[in-house]
């Protein structure tokens, strides 16, 4: 399995016509919340990552947006990629904005997916998670509202057991960092062509958050899809797929 660092990918930074995408995943997560769709887009590199401390990746979980950001920059350095398009979701979309802003020389374009510009985490998860015998709860809860009523109930329930898998302490961590995440003031600055993707059922970051995103960043575009929650991209791989790569393709021909 390749790594950078700390860090565990899976994909190629080789690519024909555009920058490597990078994929971040959200709180709790691994490459694996990518689906097949997304992670072997045809055209260019694509990076499926596994953040410290989650899935295959080494270390230890951390408590702030900035210190993923931080471990992200140090992939780009180790695998020697100058500039990337990042694609986040929940979490990570948290991390991708933080990048855009922070290291913007090394951000080409950006796709936010379940985002928002704030954060904020249920306080009752905290206190489930801080205890090995509520964990279960814990992921029971943010599964249930992580996906519409009409999603596959075997994706479902392999989202419950990857979850599950992983020590408390990191969605713990993960949830801090979420909750201390505001960048309420600061989105509007920035300058990277956005691609902004919704599901119309989204419990954890609304639809309103999105579309408080669209405004707030000048020239990007939000699209809703029908029927799916915040684990859109794997309830709806095929159009999530293909909205991507399109943004992908159009930023290309603006750069040519």
């Amino acid at each position: 399995m390749p790594y950078a660092g700390e860090i565990h990918y899976r994909g190629s930074v080789s690519s024909r016509g555009y920058d490597p995408l990078i994929l971040i995943h959200g709180a709790g997560g691994s490459y694996l919340y990518w689906p097949p769709e997304i992670r072997r887009l045809a055209g260019g590199g694509v990076l499926a990552i596994d953040l410290p401390g989650h899935g295959d990746s080494a270390g230890e979980g951390k408590e702030s947006i900035e210190a993923y950001a931080h471990a992200l920059l140090d992939l780009m350095e180790i695998l020697e990629i100058d500039q990337a398009m990042l694609a986040g979701h929940s979490m990570g979309s948290a991390v991708a904005q933080r990048m855009s802003l922070d290291y913007p020389e090394r951000v080409r374009a950006l796709i936010l997916i379940g985002a928002g510009a704030k954060l904020r985490v249920n306080p009752q998860l905290f206190e489930l998670c801080s205890r090995e015998e509520t964990y279960p709860a814990a992921v029971t809860q943010v599964v249930k509202m992580a996906f519409s009523q009409q999603a596959d109930s075997k994706l479902v329930a392999l989202a419950v057991r990857r979850m599950a898998a992983m020590p408390p302490s990191v969605l713990l961590g993960d949830f801090k960092a979420c909750d201390a995440f505001d960048m309420q003031d600061q989105v509007g600055e920035i300058e990277q062509p956005t691609l902004i993707i919704c599901g119309e059922e989204d419990q954890m970051t609304p639809v309103l958050f999105s579309q408080y995103l669209e405004e707030k960043i000048r020239g990007s575009r939000l699209e809703l899809i029908p029927d799916a929650g915040h684990m859109v991209m794997l309830e709806k791989p095929e159009i999530v797929a293909r909205l991507v790569a399109d943004f992908l393709d159009e930023v290309a021909s603006e750069r040519r």
